[in-house]
Order: structure tokens, then C-alpha cells, then sequence
């Protein structure tokens, strides 16, 4: 992709987003608060998503070292 059609791609990728959405109907006041709520929600989303992965993350990497371990220790502890 060459760097000088590059706004113009983001451009054409925004007007598409216009279209789907209907947006470009909208008076401005309607597109400023219309953005914002999608732009706040996307945020919330990835938020979420980056504290709910690393907590996974966190605890199959916690599993996967209690199985690596010592077997007999897993064991026993089964057996108490």
C-alpha cells in the first residue's frame, strides 16, 4: 500500500462507515454524541478484554505450572 493513498484509503473507510451506519443523516450535534457512545463503548470493550485476558492468562499459566510440577506433591494433596 503506498503511504500517500493511505489517507485517502482511511477516508474512504470512514464514508463507508457512514453508509452503513446512516450516519451521514444525522445533524452534528446527533454524530457527536453517536461517535462518542461507540467510541466509549469500544473503550469499555477493550478494556475488559486486556483485565479479563490477563487474569486467564494468569491463571492457566498458575494451572499449567501445578501440573509441570513436582506430580507426587499434586498427588498427595489430592489424597489429604
Amino acid at each position: 500500500m503506498d503511504v500517500k493513498s493511505t489517507p485517502s484509503y482511511l477516508y474512504w473507510l470512514f464514508c463507508q462507515f457512514e453508509l452503513i451506519t446512516c450516519s451521514y443523516l444525522m445533524e452534528p450535534w446527533e454524530k457527536v454524541l453517536f461517535y462518542s457512545f461507540n467510541l466509549a463503548m469500544l473503550g469499555l470493550l477493550l478494556y475488559t478484554t486486556y483485565v479479563c485476558l490477563a487474569c486467564h492468562a494468569s491463571s492457566a499459566f498458575q494451572l499449567l505450572c501445578s501440573f509441570l510440577g513436582n506430580p507426587r506433591e499434586n498427588a498427595l494433596s489430592v489424597v489429604k
